[in-house]
């Protein structure tokens, strides 16, 4: 976990989280947050940068879709969520969990939500890597004894 900036790690794993895993963690949780809408979830498209081997100059890749909205919780806390693709239900959850992260319930909401929700996306991403390792060819070249 980033320790200098953990709300940036909670934001990024709910926006990488699949919307049926988010829904599940927080049907978990009881009864939903009551709130009011500060920006209705809204579609839009956002630019994407990448770099030249990685770490060389930046240019743009090209554009994808994002869906953001903010929220207050009737307690108050302010919940922002942009998350990539239509799901305007993914981002209203997404931004639930960011505005209960800043209240006293955080740590109980770690626990409960976003530790299983890191657990279950680190089993996937092994997953995805165990089944491309499968397929992975090693070539090799035999020394035939001919100069």
């Amino acid at each position: 976990m980033n320790m200098k900036n953990p709300r940036q790690d909670w934001m990024s794993l709910l926006s990488k989280t699949p919307a049926a895993s988010l829904k599940r963690q927080l049907a978990a949780l009881g009864p939903e947050q009551q709130f009011k809408w500060l920006r209705r979830p809204e579609i839009g498209g956002v630019m994407v940068q990448g770099r030249t081997g990685g770490t060389g100059a930046r240019f743009n890749v090209g554009e994808i879709t994002v869906t953001r909205c903010s929220l207050q919780l009737d307690t108050g806390e302010v919940g922002h969520a942009v998350v990539q693709g239509r799901n305007k239900t993914k981002a209203q959850q997404a931004a639930v969990v960011d505005a209960l992260m800043q209240s006293p319930a955080a740590d109980q909401l770690r626990l409960d939500v976003l530790e299983p929700l890191a657990k279950e996306m680190q089993t996937a991403k092994h997953a995805r890597a165990a089944k491309a390792a499968a397929t992975k060819v090693d070539f090799f070249t035999l020394v035939r004894g001919e100069d």
